[in-house]
């Protein structure tokens, strides 16, 4: 098995875009139950989630508030997978909660 980082971005600034108390709530019973998949199946290597604040530094060298200040998307979490290739960790990251709220998980193979 090689390992593989999942990135989940979503737009967690644009109020519009905001899930509810309640769909809140339900969105992480969600995620919790893919994370005790994922450790049942002896799977996560690790993982963590981000606050919403944060620093870009340019190629400039310039610093800006915020992570991706000129994009809405920002990263939320990450975790670090099992999985035999891409195309498995392609089908792991289809069951990833983040989706539902119109977000996107992003592949990487550790080298």
């Amino acid at each position: 098995m090689d390992e593989f980082l999942l990135v989940f971005r979503r737009d967690f600034q644009s109020r519009e875009n905001q899930p509810s108390p309640e769909q809140l709530q339900e969105h992480f019973q969600k995620w919790y139950a893919w994370y005790e998949k994922m450790a049942g199946e002896d799977r996560i290597v690790l993982r963590r989630k981000w606050d919403g604040e944060g620093l870009v530094v340019d190629r400039q060298k310039t610093v800006l508030n915020g992570p991706y200040a000129e994009i809405k998307e920002s990263i939320g979490g990450m975790v670090i997978i099992k999985a035999a290739d891409y195309l498995e960790a392609a089908e792991i990251a289809k069951e990833v909660p983040i989706l539902e709220f119109g977000g996107t998980v992003e592949i990487r193979k550790a080298l």
